[in-house]
């Protein structure tokens, strides 16, 4: 029986204008393209938000109540990493919407801090927000203190040779 094929992931169908008209894509410091404003953003201002939709590539968003996972889409799909972000995603009544942490100025690329906290212990997904504070990796703090030990401990698992049963 023959495979279905999968679906085509269409990055132009994502850059589609779905947010507000000052948010447009653009080249990236950070990666190939970001979510910019043409516009100044105050501080405290809904940036931006979007529900899950069912794409085989997916910018995901655990909710606080475990059960839902909601999608940036569109314009919040560009919106990269940093670790000294201008914007924060927040979870207000089953949505996620993205914040402004500080005022943004108009040009300035959006950023959020993704707070990655799950995935493969060998995966390190590498921070290039090039900011002062970079921790290097995408994951948390927390997160990365969790994996630290995990991989101590994996390793002195592999260090410790068999031991014999002494016989008394």
């Amino acid at each position: 029986m023959p495979q279905p094929t999968p679906r085509k992931f269409e990055r132009d169908a994502r850059r589609k204008q779905t947010g507000p008209a000052h948010l447009v894509i653009g080249d990236s410091k950070i990666d190939s393209e970001g979510c910019h404003t043409t516009d100044p953003i105050k501080k405290g201002t809904y940036v931006v938000d979007k529900l899950y939709d069912d794409h085989p590539r997916t910018y995901l968003f655990g909710l606080t109540d475990g059960k839902h996972v909601i999608d940036g889409e569109g314009v919040a799909a560009f919106i990269n990493h940093s670790c000294d972000p201008n914007c924060e995603a927040d979870e207000i009544k089953g949505r996620v919407w993205i914040v402004a942490a500080r005022d943004i100025q108009a040009g300035e690329e959006l950023t959020y801090d993704y707070n990655l906290y799950d995935g493969d212990l060998d995966d390190p997904s590498p921070c290039f927000c090039g900011t002062r504070n970079c921790r290097g990796s995408m994951y948390s703090e927390q997160e990365l203190a969790r994996r630290a030990k995990l991989l101590r401990r994996r390793s002195m698992k592999k260090k410790k040779p068999a031991q014999k049963k002494s016989q008394t």
